[in-house]
């Protein structure tokens, strides 16, 4: 019956000239094979070849629906192949496979437009690889159709490319929408790389050979060796951070022996050249010999070479290191790849800060991974002497980058951190001193902001970004997002000079996420810690009366609510272009909040006014009109910190921009009772201020050792 019914498809396929029979055809076809539950009925279905013919039919792929029924046609088949019927869906001669319409007809959709059906073909890739035999493995690794392996691999390099592009633009494109764009490519590099390591996870020694060789020789060291030798060769190619970014990337997530030590080797060349030159000095041996000698151990130690039966002419180092060992001689012997002793470390100490994290990040990978061979871990140099000079570096960007942002400053803080985890012996006095430079200049800062108009959100800022700081500060070099590398190079929009509520709280919050970096790091430096919690007083609240009542009325207060006006300062107000009203001016302050509030006189309670309007305290700034000595003008905040952050975090909102403050400008009886307005808004700005100063106080006096150490 199954032989009947696909002989007149394939008939209906070959006779019909009208194409729309093709897609319910197929469709049909798919939801056959889906159904199909007995082994029996599978073996009939792919027998005698029907299948074959109906997959290899030339149907005229127009731009419609047909391609997705066509894949799900060819999911639904590899869904139910096993090494059983494997056989019954490829052609062979002799004891070799000449043909394998399922496989190659796939590959044709494999880099197709529509990301359903990219991932629908990489399902039944996988399927295929996961219960092939010998036989099928000889035809899919032998070229032409093992070109499937490279291709991906140019792909990948593609979208490398257009990340580069995007990163150095030099057109007009936003820092939002570049920032977007970097987003979108690095996901989709996430994404190819996830499929290698898929392919990988299969397990067959042939295949993870094949695919790690062409992500070495056609990815991995091209880009180091254009990035650590700087040489083009009249070719375009990566920026070094993009390329320490992809190689970055491909560590974390491919990962595994061969690539680590690989990589390892490469970047590590230099300084083994250098070294066995120096102990070979005395016998005439040539340093570059040795060093081949040095790394065709490694391969035999299996160390950067998968397959122990393929070690020789084919291995991974034959193949690509001696094909361009010339080229990459030619860089040392002119001086380009790098000159001092200190091998991969002198790539480390760039002026371009990008470079110094991008090289730091890569070798913090490097050496912390469980695949790194014990011979190339004490290469790395974060376990000797020489890592001082990349502490010193990292020191010189907090304590002179003064335009990094706060979180760049936290990305170093966890460079930093990891480096002195490898650096048991603590810093040097030259060291310290630069971060006691780079501390102090932090602290200032921070104290700075104690007399601006965010002071009210500082304490409740730092609880919050306390934790976040730990959890930067930990996180593993496996798990770390390598995308903060670009954040350097984009164009970072200035805030000096901006008086906005907004770039007021940005420039704040970036003070203070800066001094809980130094903070913990001076934690870490002296007593080899991190504070899990901030070191804040806690508020006591008045246990007089008055003192009660004041708190409820200064929290309670809400639009429309009934407040006492003992305390409050007649006025008049105009707001937008209605008419002037008659208000009571009342502000309050109690323990860290305050508000000024305007309030009605209660139509039926002299004593008592309704509220109809509130403003933060912080920030009001009252000054008075040189003109018009009895108007004082009122700055208010309208940036909502919390608002934003919710909405950020929920639809990746970019800033606000142009979000003007609003402004208030309150008329006074005479000049004397301006004056005493603006001096009772002051001395309540004064009395909330104090006692953020006195919850902060524990914070800001723990020196932790600095003054001790300073000599």
């Amino acid at each position: 019956m199954e032989h009947q019914v696909l002989a007149e498809f394939l008939r209906l396929l070959k006779t019909s000239e009208n194409s729309k029979i093709e897609a319910p055809l197929l469709q049909y076809l798919s939801i056959m094979i889906q159904n199909m539950d007995s082994e029996q009925a599978l073996y009939y279905c792919f027998s005698n070849g029907y299948i074959n013919n109906i997959i290899s039919h030339p149907y005229k792929f127009d731009g419609g629906d047909l391609a997705s029924y066509y894949v799900s046609f060819l999911r639904a088949i590899s869904g139910k192949i096993n090494r059983d019927t494997l056989c019954l869906l490829v052609k062979v001669h002799g004891d070799a496979v000449i043909s394998f319409p399922l496989y190659t007809e796939a590959l044709k959709f494999a880099h197709h437009e529509e990301k359903m059906i990219q991932t629908a073909i990489r399902s039944l890739v996988l399927n295929i690889y996961n219960v092939s035999d010998d036989m099928v493995y000889q035809f899919i690794l032998t070229p032409p159709v093992s070109e499937y392996f490279s291709d991906l691999v140019h792909r990948l390099r593609d979208i490398c490319f257009c990340l580069d592009v995007i990163l150095y633009d030099k057109g007009e494109m936003e820092t939002q929408k570049r920032r977007n764009g970097l987003i979108l490519q690095s996901d989709k590099i996430v994404d190819e790389l996830y499929y290698f390591k898929d392919i990988l996870s299969v397990g067959e020694p042939r295949l993870t050979r094949l695919v790690t060789e062409n992500l070495l020789n056609r990815l991995v060291f091209p880009v180091l060796f254009s990035s650590l030798a700087s040489k083009n060769n009249g070719e375009p190619g990566l920026s070094a951070v993009t390329s320490l970014y992809i190689v970055s990337c491909l560590l974390q997530v491919v990962g595994g022996r061969s690539m680590i030590n690989n990589v390892a080797c490469f970047i590590l060349y230099h300084f083994l050249n250098l070294n066995v030159r120096v102990h070979g000095e005395g016998n005439g041996s040539d340093g570059h010999d040795d060093v081949k000698l040095f790394l065709k151990g490694l391969s035999e130690k299996r160390t950067i070479c998968y397959a122990p039966e393929l070690i020789g002419a084919e291995s991974i180092y034959g193949s690509y290191l001696g094909a361009h060992w010339d080229d990459f001689m030619s860089c040392l012997s002119n001086g380009e790849f790098c000159s001092k002793r200190s091998g991969i470390l002198e790539f480390v100490f760039s002026e371009d800060c990008s470079l110094l994290l991008a090289f730091t990040f890569l070798l913090l990978i490097l050496a912390e991974s469980k695949d790194l061979d014990c011979f190339l871990s004490p290469m790395i140099g974060l376990y000797g002497t020489r890592d001082v000079r990349i502490i010193n570096a990292l020191l010189k960007v907090l304590a002179f980058q003064q335009s990094l942002s706060a979180m760049m400053l936290w990305h170093v803080g966890w460079c930093l951190r990891k480096l002195l985890i490898f650096h048991r012996e603590g810093l040097n006095s030259d060291n310290l001193l630069l971060f006691k430079t780079s501390y102090d200049q932090s602290r200032v800062c921070f104290l700075k902001e104690l007399d601006g108009i965010w002071f009210d959100h500082i304490p409740d800022a730092i609880r919050t970004e306390w934790a976040s700081c730990i959890r930067v500060l930990e996180q593993s070099s496996q798990y770390k997002d390598p995308l903060f590398l670009f954040e350097l190079v984009l164009h970072q929009q200035s805030t000096n000079g901006e008086t906005s509520s907004y770039f007021a709280w940005q420039r704040m919050y970036n003070a203070m996420k800066a001094f809980i970096l130094h903070f913990q790091l001076n934690t870490l430096i002296f007593k080899s810690i991190l504070v899990e919690k901030p070191l804040l007083n806690t508020m006591v609240s008045s246990t007089n009366d008055s003192g009660t009542n004041r708190t409820s009325n200064v929290s309670s207060a809400s639009f429309g609510s009934n407040v006492s006006l003992e305390s409050g300062m007649p006025c008049g107000i105009a707001f937008s272009n209605s008419a002037i009203r008659d208000v009571y001016v009342i502000p309050m302050a109690c323990g860290m909040i305050g508000k000024l509030l305007l309030a009605e006189k209660h139509p039926f309670r002299s004593r008592h006014g309704v509220v109809i309007a509130i403003a933060p305290l912080a920030g009001l700034c009252p000054k008075i009109d040189e003109d018009h000595p009895s108007w004082l003008h009122l700055r208010i905040r309208n940036f909502d910190p919390q608002f934003y952050t919710i909405k950020a975090r929920d639809n990746n909102l970019s800033k606000p921009d142009h979000l003007a403050d609003g402004r208030w400008t309150l008329g006074f009886p005479n000049e004397k009772a301006c004056e005493e307005a603006q001096l009772a808004i002051l001395n309540e700005v004064t009395k909330q201020r104090s006692a953020v100063e006195y919850m902060l106080a524990p914070l800001l006096q723990n020196d932790l050792g600095l003054a001790i150490h300073k000599g």
